[in-house]
């Protein structure tokens, strides 16, 4: 099923599904979810996981962010977090460079142009420390990248998984450096292959975007009661629902927001 942007109809099957029993269990992170600056509804569900868990130092490491105006982090900087971009396309690390001006004057936000590969991710984040968030969307390799990286444990961390790849299937497409996503379904890793490679690595599974884009994975040390067990890939898998972008009325903007 699919809707176009602003369709009410979209609203409609949003909160019918989010009525069924499933959803409705406790530990469910997918009525929290919420559009701010995220693609879909990412804003609202890390929202949710550190009122649950908590924030050590309100750091984010991100990837993937494009001209960085629809990302997991940004609604985290405008809340007093900072943070680490990386960013492959030299003319959206421009645009940043102009949109983010007095995030990164200030120190809050630092911008590279690099292309993160297994051979170059630890070194790339090796200084960052201790954060709370990270977020791998590089629409391709992201199984390989989280596989390899070991200089850092983030508490949180966001990664994309491709919903077509329906649970058990554990899949993931091959390493090769110069092969990149061709707006094809061959792209990424099922989320059984994600929720396994997340074990290892001391992580559970605790819930997917609504539109079956992004999996979240909190630290076993973390966990507690807080989410939804058991945490696999079969209780956890949101299908394909990409035709559905939030209803917006007006673009992204950005500005520095004051307390009040």
């Amino acid at each position: 099923m699919s809707f176009s942007t602003g369709d009410p109809g979209w609203l409609a099957y949003y909160e019918e599904t989010l009525d069924r029993p499933r959803y409705r269990e406790a530990g469910r992170l997918l009525a929290s979810g919420a559009k701010i600056y995220s693609q879909n509804d990412e804003d609202g569900i890390l929202q949710e996981i550190y009122r649950r868990i908590g924030v050590e130092n309100r750091r984010f490491i991100e990837f993937g962010v494009q001209n960085g105006l629809e990302c997991n982090s940004v609604f985290l900087l405008l809340t007093g977090w900072s943070g680490h971009w990386c960013e492959s396309d030299a003319s959206a690390v421009e645009d940043i460079r102009g949109t983010f001006d007095v995030f990164l004057k200030a120190g809050r936000l630092r911008c590279q142009n690099a292309v993160v590969t297994p051979d170059n991710i630890n070194e790339l984040f090796r200084d960052d420390g201790d954060v709370d968030l990270l977020s791998i969307d590089t629409d391709y390799h992201d199984y390989w990248l989280w596989k390899a990286l070991e200089a850092i444990r983030p508490r949180v961390v966001v990664i994309e998984y491709n919903a077509t790849l329906k649970p058990p299937l554990s899949l993931t497409v091959p390493y090769e450096p110069h092969e990149h996503w061709d707006g094809s379904s061959f792209f990424g890793a099922s989320l059984s292959a994600l929720e396994k490679l997340g074990s290892e690595k001391g992580y559970a599974l605790v819930g997917c975007c609504f539109s079956g884009v992004n999996a979240f994975f909190v630290r076993n040390d973390l966990i507690g009661d807080h989410f939804c067990a058991p945490y696999t890939a079969e209780n956890h898998y949101e299908p394909p629902r990409y035709g559905m972008r939030y209803p917006r009325g007006h673009p992204p903007g950005l500005g520095v927001y004051e307390n009040v």
